[in-house]
């Protein structure tokens, strides 16, 4: 993998590594919304979902087309916007490991441990 397709990846994993991001997308994927309509959806404000839709409009997952004063929004890339998301819903989330848990990993990740 290139460096320019590595970087595209990269901007387009971190647009969906917001929890809110994703539900839009999940949303986007049933049919074009209104930023009110989204709003009925998720418990965010006005201003934070057009942010969210904003960085997922610059990773080219969402557009929108002008209804009026409204802005709609659809999934661009639909294909790609449901594989990235049946996958990471795909069985469930990683658990978060506490510092105790990772310095544990670590003693015993050579072999090595402490029980004999």
């Amino acid at each position: 993998m290139d460096s320019n397709t590595a970087n595209e990846w990269a901007e387009l994993l971190k647009a969906l590594a917001h929890p809110t991001r994703l539900q839009i997308v999940a949303e986007l994927l049933k049919g074009t919304k209104c930023v009110t309509d989204i709003q009925d959806i998720l418990p965010a404000s006005q201003s934070n979902i057009s942010q969210h839709l904003t960085v997922l409009r610059n990773a080219r997952l969402v557009d929108f087309a002008q209804d009026g004063a409204q802005r709609c929004y659809y999934a661009s890339r639909p294909k790609l916007a449901l594989t990235l998301i049946t996958l990471l819903g795909e069985g469930e989330p990683p658990i978060r490991k506490s510092k105790d848990d990772l310095d544990r990993e670590k003693l015993t990740a050579g072999g090595a441990c402490c029980v004999r």
